[in-house]
């Protein structure tokens, strides 16, 4: 029988087994196996007591921490020769084998913290020639012989936290290259001269840790075999003031640069506590959290060359003007809770910053001191920047031109006054700060109307932080008028809600203005001219306001568009205003806009082309709105180029409508980033889909429509085609035939008939035709004649003396056509009907030639044609039937048709 107490615990862990079962397999399966990338294999948190046999052969680095190792055994590292990098620590590692390296020749890095290896001999690291990092920390070392002497490539050495009793890491000369050497939290407590004699030849020796180990012994010299020393940490060791003066002593035949003494125990600083460092070169110095109430007049004399000082978080009763004395080369100046309340207020006296005339910056955070008076920072005419933030000076609740007059002769750039409980700043506080850039007013409480005189004087200001004002800041016409080069300007918690209600805009100097912040300050009513000016405006943020009233299409006068003066806007924050709809016009123009956040608002039904001017967005925040459709009218342009979009949590309408397009772009976008795709983007109509994630949407719902749409589209535009083309030839046809025979004839030639068919005739055509349309002849034919085309005209061209008959015969058979011109006269001459007709059909039947051309001037039926002249237009080639047109603009192309005919080949073709 078990006891009670027993039982419950048994029945306990039982119900926490059955209760974390999934999960607790989940997990068992996530670790069984080691994550391989990029030659990288990953075995970490996997309980694995031995190296896996089954992984990449040419993998270089291999982390198998945090697992259940006894050893590294050669033969099982032996698959794997290219290991560079190998991390076994947090396991139960008790030795090193001796042939680890000779199988590993290319390690170089080889992590052992946190094993139990205890004796560390000669032959275990023999072979690694080429390590470079070797770290022991948290083991049981205990060294026979010299285990460090084959690292001739080593450079980083942690030993910490071993117990050692001694610094001595070897008896003779070894770790040539060694930079960094880490004895942090062992147990010995002196410094014997020959500790660091091992080290004597490694002459690239930069940092030495011994961090928390109770020294109370130096002897003199024994840093001097590692005289190449440049960096100390001695942090938590709490040795004392007087030991600190025996290593300051040991440090002045070393080349050491920086001393970190933190957590030392230093209540005091004496004037002999640095003394020993008088000849070194030191010029960084960390005394911070050591509870230091006080630092006597000379304390740092020794110190010539110190260039940064740090002595945050300790208990400073009083700063005098000899506190720094001997500090001339000092630039930064760290006190940052240094200073702080307790029995009574601590004080800074006038001048006790003056003999740091080489102080960049100054750093005063979180303190409690009394007052700032008129000479407080008085003699730092190098200082460039004032870290007051978070302290509490009586003097600066209310400023006026009085409370920092102790910076008049400091080159200031940068102000930090943020948290510092002022008030009320007087025109005038900072006129004197004429190289002023960046001025932070943040987490206040000024309550006051800005009128433009508080930042009288600084012409060189680039950003003013005023956020979390607690809204009790109001602005007026000329609030900036002072700083018109100013590139920041943060408002974001501070502003009163009418704030921003006036015209002219506070804003309209501000054409240098990049960022402005106005979130978070419950504005409802803004002009359309509040950002007029601001054409440099990149940053616009606005969220957590009340501006849905003014995109209202009900709104009084209509929607306030007060974007349109940021044309380079790149981004803006609009989340949190309530907005239930957006103009058309209200985001026009923003073509350089690459963010738009409108998170947790009321948006539901966009208008089309709303997004249409936004080519450049990289980024749409959507998330917690009411949007059930995203349609292509609205979000194709804006969607081309995202990197992130976010829109989830709104209740999509997952039809084919309204999310058949958006899931088809998810389904294809590989740009684009979309968190928490499937668990947060959820249908909530119709039932079918609802509380399911927009993914599970069927799009084949939707692709019985598409065939007709497709029909639909494909026959309306082929019976548009068809009715554009029938009403072309029929009104413009000649126009196209016209322009398509120049097109052809001024390529290929006007005539198909060879060069030696011209030669044998001396005209291009003989003309028949009646009395009555001689003058037609004259006017419209005799024109065409030039050095390539020739008539015969009977009246003209006839033989004098010649007989009539014999003349036609003689002038047809020195013609290559004969030209008909068709009218009804010409079917009633009888002499054209007799002789004329029956010589050219001789010609074109005996002959074999087809020479006739008929241009019809009048509508002359087919059977009379035949009855009269014994032809027909079908016993022609199209283009030698010819009508004279009716309108006078188509006469060219009928003189171009003309020309074609005639020239024709008269040969027949096969």
């Amino acid at each position: 029988m078990c006891s009670p107490r027993s039982c419950l615990l048994s029945w306990a862990l039982i119900m926490c087994c059955l209760m974390m079962g999934p999960s607790y397999y989940v997990a068992a399966v996530k670790k069984n196996s080691c994550h391989v990338q990029d030659g990288r294999a990953d075995c970490s948190h996997l309980s694995l007591r031995e190296i896996p046999p089954d992984l990449p052969t040419n993998i270089f680095s291999l982390d198998i921490s945090h697992n259940r190792l006894v050893g590294l055994p050669p033969v099982s590292l032996k698959l794997y020769p290219g290991l560079v990098h190998l991390d076994a620590s947090y396991n139960s590692i008790s030795k090193l084998e001796e042939g680890l390296c000779q199988t590993l020749p290319l390690l170089q890095t080889l992590n052992l913290k946190h094993n139990q290896v205890h004796l560390l001999k000669n032959e275990d690291l023999s072979h690694c020639t080429n390590l470079i990092s070797l770290n022991m920390a948290s083991n049981r070392l205990k060294l026979e012989g010299e285990p460090f002497s084959g690292l001739q490539s080593l450079k980083f050495l942690d030993v910490s936290i071993n117990k050692l009793q001694s610094a001595t890491l070897g008896s003779q000369p070894q770790l040539p290259r060694l930079v960094k050497l880490n004895l942090a939290f062992n147990e010995f407590t002196a410094l014997k001269r020959e500790d660091f004699s091992f080290l004597n030849q490694s002459s690239f020796l930069q940092l030495l840790n011994l961090s928390s180990v109770p020294l109370n012994t130096l002897e003199t010299g024994c840093f001097k075999p590692i005289s190449g020393l440049r960096t100390l940490i001695l942090d938590g060791s709490k040795i004392g003031t007087r030991v600190i003066s025996k290593v300051c002593s040991a440090l002045s035949d070393t080349a050491i640069d920086a001393l970190s003494l933190k957590k030392m125990n230093l209540i005091t600083l004496t004037n002999t506590t640095f003394i020993g460092l008088n000849k070194t070169n030191v010029t960084f110095l960390d005394l911070s959290s050591n509870s230091m109430s006080k630092i006597e007049d000379g304390s740092f004399q020794w110190l010539p060359k110190l260039q940064t000082l740090i002595m945050s978080d300790n208990n400073l009763k009083r700063l005098t003007n000899s506190s720094f004395m001997g500090l001339e080369s000092l630039k930064k100046l760290q006190l940052t809770k240094a200073l702080v309340k307790s029995s009574s207020s601590p004080i800074i006296n006038d001048f006790s910053f003056q003999p740091l005339s080489s102080l960049e910056s100054l750093i005063l955070a979180g303190n409690k001191a009394l007052r700032i008076t008129e000479h407080t920072f008085t003699g730092l005419t190098s200082l460039t920047e004032l870290d007051l933030s978070g302290s509490s000076y009586t003097s600066l609740k209310y400023m006026t031109n009085r409370t920092l007059i102790s910076l008049a002769g400091s080159p200031l750039t940068k102000l930090n006054l943020i948290g510092t409980d002022i008030n009320l700043i007087n025109n005038g506080s900072f006129s004197f700060l004429r190289n002023l850039t960046i001025l932070l007013l943040d987490y206040n409480f000024i309550r006051q109307s800005l009128t433009g005189g508080e930042f009288e004087g600084l012409d060189k200001v680039q950003e003013i932080h005023m956020s979390n004002n607690y809204q009790s800041v109001t602005l007026s016409s000329g609030s900036f008028v002072g700083v018109p080069g100013l590139r920041v300007l943060t408002l974001g918690k501070s502003l009163r809600a009418e704030a921003l209600n006036q015209d002219p805009s506070p804003f309209r100097f501000l054409s240098n203005l990049t960022i402005l912040d106005l979130s978070n300050n419950n504005i409802a009513n803004i002009k359309e001219s509040m950002l007029e000016g601001t054409v440099n405006l990149k940053v616009l943020k606005l969220q957590h306001n009340n501006l849905a009233r003014l995109w209202k299409s009900a709104n009084l006068g209509g929607p306030v568009f007060f974007l349109k003066y940021t044309r380079n806007l790149i981004n803006l924050q609009l989340d949190y205003n309530g907005f239930d709809e957006i103009p058309v016009e209200a985001l026009r123009g923003l073509t350089s806009l690459e963010e738009l956040s409108l998170t947790n608002n009321l948006l539901n039904s966009l208008k089309d082309s709303v997004f249409d001017d936004l080519t450049s967005l990289r980024v749409l925040r959507l998330q917690k709105n009411l949007i059930t459709a995203v349609r292509p009218e609205v979000f194709k342009t804006p969607m081309s180029n995202l990197s992130l979009l976010v829109m989830e949590k709104n209740p999509f309408d997952c039809t084919c409508d309204s999310i058949l397009w958006f899931t088809t772009w998810l389904n294809k976008t590989n740009m684009t980033s979309v968190p928490g795709l499937k668990d947060q983007y959820k249908c909530n109509t119709p039932l079918t889909y609802f509380n399911r994630s927009i993914m599970d949407f069927d799009p084949l719902s939707c692709k019985d429509m598409t065939p007709f749409q497709a029909l639909y589209i494909l026959s309306s535009t082929a019976v548009i085609t068809l009715i554009v083309i029938a009403l072309l030839v029929r009104f413009h046809g000649w126009r196209i035939q016209f322009y398509w025979n120049i097109l052809i004839n001024r390529t290929l030639g006007y005539s198909d008939a060879k060069l030696e068919e011209g030669r044998e005739f001396e005209y291009d055509a003989y003309v028949v035709y009646a009395d009555r349309d001689a003058s037609w002849v004259e006017r419209r034919l005799v024109p065409l004649e030039n050095e390539m085309c020739r008539f015969c005209l009977e009246d003209r061209d006839s033989v004098i003396g010649m007989p009539q008959l014999e003349s036609i015969v003689d002038n047809m058979n020195k013609s290559r056509k004969i030209l008909f011109v068709v009218t009804e006269s010409l079917l009633k001459d009888p002499w054209c009907r007799r002789f004329k007709v029956y010589q050219a059909l001789h010609q074109v039947i005996e002959a074999s030639r087809d020479s006739v051309v008929l241009v019809f001037l009048q509508d002359v039926h087919d059977y009379k044609l035949s009855r009269s002249l014994f032809l027909r237009r079908g016993m022609l080639r199209s283009c030698c039937v010819l009508d004279w047109p009716v309108h006078k603009e188509r006469v060219p192309a009928f003189h171009q048709k003309l020309l074609i005919a005639l020239g024709m080949t008269n040969r027949l073709q096969d």
